[in-house]
């Protein structure tokens, strides 16, 4: 079995992807402003950050991509 590494993000990072979810979030419909969706964000910001995505523009548009439409 292969298990890969997980990245590992130090505090003042995860503040600033933090920030990124906010703008993200101020970015969708208020009706899908749900924990759901916001989790949803969230992982999308994470994942783009892991895969080497460092511009904050890029992560809230990838982020606001994943919420527009809400959480099923």
């Amino acid at each position: 079995m292969t298990t890969s590494a997980s990245p590992k993000f130090d505090a003042d990072y995860v503040a600033t992807l933090r920030e990124v979810l906010d703008i993200a979030v101020e970015q969708i419909a208020v009706e899908h402003r749900t924990p759901a969706t916001k989790a949803k964000m969230a992982e999308t910001i994470v994942r783009n950050a892991a895969e080497g995505v460092t511009d904050a523009g890029d992560l809230v548009s990838q982020a606001v991509a994943a919420g527009v439409g809400g959480a099923p």
